[in-house]
């Protein structure tokens, strides 16, 4: 037996055995750090997807789209047309690129409040001084109901949640983990419906009137399972945070924020910052809350499609752009229009990384989709699901796995819902189920992989922000902060299914499992 020794020679204990899951994680985090950079990494892929669009358009694979019937064959993107094709849009891949544009419009808004203090004194009179046991429930709580505004709190909380880490002494990269992964992973949990809800809604809709011409989607369908799921992966978040995340991560080697008292100056700058944000918020009750408002449908006055959603990364911006603007010239920090020019400026140059990664990302998904690599996995992904002969409960179960596994190489919730429901809807009614529960367990799978799928261009984005704390950050050490929120969400989820399964609880107004339940 072999007895471990301090540096005088003394006996001290043996090291603590490392249970089964923190070994697991320990090989992820080794292996997948020895992956290249981010931007090596999606060159990489992108060479594999050309190489296997040529490979399989060679060897004549193909699917039949369920919902059109139309043959969908892999195309060769390395044959004369499609290297024209690549030439002549490599510039229009990167600048359409969504979430390009909504990162830095985002991010000239948050950057402003970073650089002028506003977001460190914010910090200082309420979160800092608030119970500590509630910070991090809040933030996760705050980060799940934030995925109704889709892709922009992704890009806002992690970086914030990360200095509010700093400055209350714990490892930032577990606050971007947690703020990250409560975002993707919880977007099928909320307190409110969002605008995925109706989009989701009428693709069911379309697959279930295979089955029943006459059938309506209600988009509130699975509201009462996705108020109960962000009640509970709420403390299931903070339990992995603190639990799992941060004992791995350690203590943070990196400079601390020293939080001092708010000075006069600060709280001149915060009650004027305050003001402006008043009234941006009653100047937006206005052009929301009223029947007819200029920012609700045209025709149906709905908030959930309207332009105020479509324009909720800009309307974001001036939210933290403008009290920005009056807390740095009530303290100072912004003394002319230069300062406000080069504080811009400043925000900008730190996402130098980012618009590069983002070039070499755009490139590797439109390439993707051009292939028709995703549409084919899909479909034979839903073929095999179909074939293998489950049913019942095992059945749903696999779905929700296919749907995360698809996840992985198709990231838009409503291209994977536009394939798979005109195949899975019409053939969970004919065994009795409703299109409600199916499109709940599509929405389970389509979530529990969001934090881990490098396809959605978010996770580079969280990488970009995690290497601002530690340089030498790789993509193991990232992928083993998040992974345990995917497995946890997915244990969690799949309980929630069995228990909605035998009790048969209403998945939302007038909403069940079976359909004449």
């Amino acid at each position: 037996m072999s007895v471990h020794t301090n540096v005088e020679g003394a006996p001290s204990p043996s090291p603590k055995k490392r249970g089964l899951f923190n070994r697991f994680l320990d090989f992820i985090e080794k292996y997948g750090n020895k992956l290249p950079d981010p931007i090596m990494l999606f060159v990489g892929i992108t060479i594999i997807i050309l190489l296997a669009s040529a490979l399989f358009s060679t060897l004549g694979t193909s699917a039949v789209n369920p919902a059109t019937n139309e043959e969908i064959a892999v195309v060769n993107l390395l044959n004369g047309a499609g290297l024209i094709k690549i030439l002549q849009n490599l510039v229009t891949n990167f600048t359409s690129f969504p979430p390009l544009g909504l990162v830095l419009v985002v991010m000239l808004g948050v950057g402003l409040a970073e650089s002028t203090g506003l977001i460190a004194a914010f910090m200082k009179t309420t979160i800092l001084n608030a119970p500590k046991k509630l910070i991090l429930p809040v933030i996760v709580l705050v980060a799940m109901v934030g995925n109704a505004a889709a892709d922009a709190a992704m890009v806002v909380l992690p970086p914030i949640v990360a200095m509010i880490f700093v400055a209350l002494g714990r490892h930032p990269i577990a606050g971007l983990a947690a703020a990250y992964a409560s975002v993707a992973g919880g977007f099928s949990a909320n307190l409110i419906l969002s605008m995925l809800d109706p989009l989701v809604a009428g693709f069911t809709q379309t697959g279930a009137q295979i089955i029943d011409p006459e059938y309506v989607a209600n988009p509130a369908m699975n509201y009462y399972f996705l108020v109960i799921s962000c009640l509970i992966l709420v403390p299931v978040a903070v339990f992995v945070t603190t639990k799992i995340v941060e004992p791995r991560l350690g203590h943070y080697e990196g400079e601390e924020i020293e939080m001092e008292k708010v000075t006069p100056s600060e709280k001149k700058g915060l009650l004027w910052a305050g003001i402006s944000l008043a009234v941006l918020a009653i100047t937006m009750a206005f052009l929301t809350i009223p029947s007819g408002a200029l920012l609700r449908h045209p025709e149906t006055g709905s908030l959930t499609t309207s332009p105020f959603m479509d324009g909720i990364v800009p309307l974001m911006m001036v939210f933290f752009l403008v009290p920005s603007l009056f807390y740095g010239f009530a303290t100072k920090t912004l003394q002319s229009s230069k300062d406000v020019a080069d504080h811009l400026g400043q925000a900008m140059a730190s996402m130098g990384t980012y618009i590069v990664i983002a070039f070499v990302a755009a490139q590797m998904i439109a390439f993707f989709n051009w292939s028709n690599l995703g549409p084919v996995v899909a479909i034979k992904g839903a073929e095999f699901l179909q074939n293998i002969g489950l049913t019942g409960l095992p059945l749903l179960l696999g779905f929700v796995i296919i749907a995360a596994l698809i996840n992985l190489v198709i990231a838009s919730s409503s291209a994977k819902w536009a394939i798979l429901a005109p195949v899975f809807v019409p053939m969970f009614m004919l065994l009795g189920y409703s299109p409600a529960f199916t499109q709940a367990a599509y929405r389970v799978g389509d979530s529990i992989t969001n934090p881990i799928t490098p396809m959605l261009a978010y996770f580079a984005i969280a990488l970009t922000f995690a290497q601002k704390y530690d340089k030498k950050i790789g993509i193991g050490t990232f992928m083993s902060s998040l992974l345990p929120y995917s497995i946890a969400f997915a244990i969690v989820w799949i309980i929630l299914f069995i228990v909605w399964y035998f009790f048969g609880l209403p998945l939302g107004p007038g909403e069940y499992i079976h359909l004449k339940q």
